[in-house]
């Protein structure tokens, strides 16, 4: 019997939890170069994407009615050499609150990255409100890169909490935590990281980066990389009660690895997961060799499987 051909990537060991990669990936990528780290809102009958764009050393907007195909690209944020710290941007977050679409960015030069802000009022043009980063890295663990933030408004408590990744430049180490009541102040929960590698597991045991961070449930559901070397990462879950302490890893991590052929061979990155009311989507950039390029994976159901935290 033959076996379609998203069935057989999960029966073969490269997702688990009931994921399924799409068989038509990667979704974004092709002629358009390096692709990669999107954030995603779900508008109102669309769709919108923030993902960086290698090529342009920016950040691109694209939009889609099934998260699957997409328009053409078109530059929402580029970078401002002058600045001295942003010589190209990527890797953003973007959250629609009080009116206004807000962006949280990485920029970089060729030894450092800072977050970055920017406002817009329809997440296509985009004005930067401070020509300083919002948040650098500390002469801890962090040094010298802070980057990949990933944003939630709480309405209830009326704050922006970011987790942000730190350490290296070429891929951070762990991720920290920090709050803002307007987005621009920012105070970090703790000088130390509040989710690390967990060494006795060996897909996550070099580091962790780039974690979605959702509520769900009452619960911060936190969507991340972990990496076994430094050039071989997966993506996994893990929640908590805080958001900041005991982290508990699902039980089948990670929910998503590298194809053993393909686009996405060689290593899966930065997840970014939605819930259209049926099933989850959740984007990713997969690698294969220097190229990466972004791809879909789907969970029907609202149930991600998730360990008790009680």
């Amino acid at each position: 019997m033959a076996i379609a051909g998203s069935a057989l990537e999960s029966c073969r060991g490269r997702t688990s939890a009931g994921w399924v990669k799409y068989d038509g990936n990667p979704v974004l990528g092709g002629a358009l170069g390096t692709c990669f780290d999107v954030s995603v809102l779900r508008l109102t009958t669309t769709y919108r994407m923030w993902f960086s764009w290698r090529p342009k050393r920016s950040i691109a907007w694209t939009d889609s009615t099934d998260g699957i195909h997409w328009s053409e690209p078109a530059i929402a944020l580029a970078p401002l050499p002058a600045t001295g710290w942003e010589l190209e941007v990527n890797r953003p977050a973007v959250v629609y609150s009080n009116g206004l679409y807000r962006m949280w960015y990485t920029g970089q030069t060729a030894t450092a990255s800072a977050i970055g802000y920017a406002e817009s009022t329809d997440g296509a043009h985009w004005e930067r409100i401070l020509p300083d980063p919002v948040l650098t890295p500390l002469p801890n663990w962090e040094r010298p890169a802070v980057m990949a933030p990933g944003v939630l408004w709480d309405e209830a408590e009326h704050l922006y909490k970011m987790w942000y990744s730190g350490g290296q430049q070429y891929e951070p180490n762990a991720i920290g935590y920090a709050t803002s009541p307007d987005g621009i102040r920012w105070t970090r929960a703790s000088v130390q990281p509040v989710l690390r590698p967990e060494l006795s597991r060996r897909w996550e045991r070099n580091r962790v980066a780039g974690a979605q961070v959702i509520k769900l449930d009452g619960r911060y559901c936190a969507f991340y990389i972990g990496f076994e070397t430094i050039h071989d990462a997966a993506i996994g879950l893990a929640v908590s009660k805080d958001g900041i302490h005991e982290w508990k890893r699902h039980p089948a991590n990670p929910i998503i690895r590298r194809g053993s052929s393909g686009w996405d061979r060689s290593s899966c990155y930065k997840p970014y997961a939605i819930f259209d009311g049926s099933r989850w989507l959740l984007w990713y950039n997969g690698r294969d060799g220097n190229l990466e390029q972004i791809g879909l994976a789907i969970h029907q159901g609202e149930d991600l499987g998730l360990p008790s935290i009680d």
